[in-house]
């Protein structure tokens, strides 16, 4: 008898709850349903939806986070980063260049994370072969331009938004339309070589902050996706024609990120066929000068990953949330190893012990890698990466930056052999007085060693 009083008190309980909550679900939906209505029926939108820009330049005010459904729509969000920095997100233009399979993931997470103002250009049309891997294009929207497709799904996703759609090909006679009116942040998604230089080229003759993708075609391995300056990605062929093209033709050598894979190509361009089937030559089927026509194969889930990451990239980097981006230092674990030992056989012929050294390998790779990036403490810019950095790893060493205290992971500097003799005739005093701006940069590194570890 019990176990039954038990059971019913238990399914009078959920019926209350479930009664409750739906009387509140009704009462919140029917509060803004009343507000708008749509030809095929009543839609939940906010009061405050723009849809599209009225007038150019036309921005949602900050009060659209105060309205209650875009609130709750980016409360994910507002939890994140806090209520100001996602007001900074909120009041940002970003233009965005290249729909395809990066393009249109990263403005899709751009538009989720409450950007208010996008700008979408592409040239180009919605193919029934580019549905594997583009963020939102379904097979009725084959035909249709890109930017036009994104803009039409995206004004249901977040109607609040004011959203611009070109359908332009970048070059220097648009240049003035695409960019003018100071976007904030410039997503390069396109994959032809001259409109990927003229473009970055151009955003750093303008002063515009930019994030390049390069190839996301031809790989597959998630974790190899990495972030850091043009000059050092590597295993790119892309980049590497990129980098030649900035320097050669407009002086530029870095500067630029870029969204990369250390991942080597899995296959190759496949060759071009006609419509009999047999090999052409693809520049008779070019339909814009300079566009490649072969087909790269691309497994979808890669570029996704692409636009996802230049999305975080670009809101972290709107808000002013601070985000250290894994340096790229290709070494093994037998650098380490070594770095690890030449500290102990220093510290043994400098002070007769190695009592005070207080790392270990693993500490050591954070050392090498996070806080000084493979390179001398005195290089304020990367001069080797790939092999170059392999070898100038033979030439370092770690010492400690104040003699009076161990050799711990806050107390590290890598230095060049040489710089290592000198910095050990030296006094922390003298540093201070002779090179200032070097000594507050190693502080502020070490800094971070403190905090990391929570010294």
């Amino acid at each position: 008898m019990e176990e039954k009083v038990k059971c019913l008190a238990l399914v009078g309980a959920g019926a209350l709850l479930g009664s409750v909550s739906t009387v509140i679900l009704y009462k919140l939906l029917s509060r803004y349903m009343a507000d708008t209505s749509s030809e095929n029926g009543k839609e939940l939108v906010s009061t405050t939806a723009i849809g599209s820009c009225a007038m150019k330049g036309e921005m949602p005010g900050l009060d659209i986070l105060k309205d209650e459904i875009v609130s709750e729509q980016l409360t994910r969000n507002i939890q994140f980063f806090g209520i100001e920095l996602q007001q900074k997100v909120t009041a940002s233009y970003v233009v965005v260049i290249g729909l395809g399979g990066v393009g249109s993931h990263a403005a899709s997470m751009l538009l989720r994370s409450g950007v208010g103002r996008l700008l979408l250009v592409d040239f180009d049309q919605v193919s029934l072969s580019s549905l594997n891997r583009h963020a939102v294009a379904t097979r009725a929207d084959v035909g249709t331009p890109k930017a036009q497709c994104l803009k039409r799904h995206f004004s249901l996703i977040f109607p609040e938004c004011c959203i611009e759609a070109k359908v332009l090909l970048y070059d220097a006679k648009s240049e003035e339309e695409i960019l003018s009116g100071h976007p904030d942040f410039v997503l390069d998604c396109i994959d032809n070589i001259d409109t990927k230089v003229a473009l970055l080229a151009a955003c750093v003759r303008r002063g515009l902050k930019v994030l390049s993708a390069t190839g996301a075609g031809a790989r597959a391995d998630p974790t190899r996706i990495r972030v850091a300056d043009l000059k050092e990605s590597t295993n790119d062929p892309l980049s590497r024609s990129v980098r030649h093209r900035l320097k050669k033709d407009y002086g530029i050598e870095g500067g630029i990120p870029v969204v990369f894979s250390l991942e080597k190509p899995k296959v190759k361009l496949l060759p071009f066929k006609g419509p009999s089937g047999a090999e052409e030559n693809p520049l008779d089927y070019q339909m814009v000068p300079g566009f490649r026509v072969r087909i790269i194969p691309v497994l979808g889930s890669i570029p996704a990953i692409f636009g996802q990451v230049m999305a975080s990239y670009v809101v972290t980097q709107l808000s002013g949330l601070n985000v250290q981006t894994e340096p790229i230092v290709t070494l093994d674990s037998d650098h380490y190893q070594v770095l690890h030992q030449r500290l102990i056989e220093h510290e043994e012929s400098l002070y007769g012990t190695n009592e005070e050294v207080q790392v270990d390998v693993e500490e050591v790779m954070y050392i090498a890698k996070e806080l000084w990036h493979g390179r001398s403490a005195r290089e304020q810019s990367a001069k080797d990466v790939g092999r170059g950095m392999w070898r100038s790893v033979n030439e370092l060493m770690l010492v400690r930056w104040d003699r009076t205290k161990p050799a711990s992971v806050s107390n590290l500097i890598l230095l060049k052999f040489k710089e290592a003799d000198e910095h050990e005739s030296r006094t922390l005093d003298d540093i201070r007085e002779k090179e200032p701006e070097f000594f507050k940069r190693v502080t502020s590194v070490l800094k971070r060693a403190e905090l990391d570890f929570g010294l």
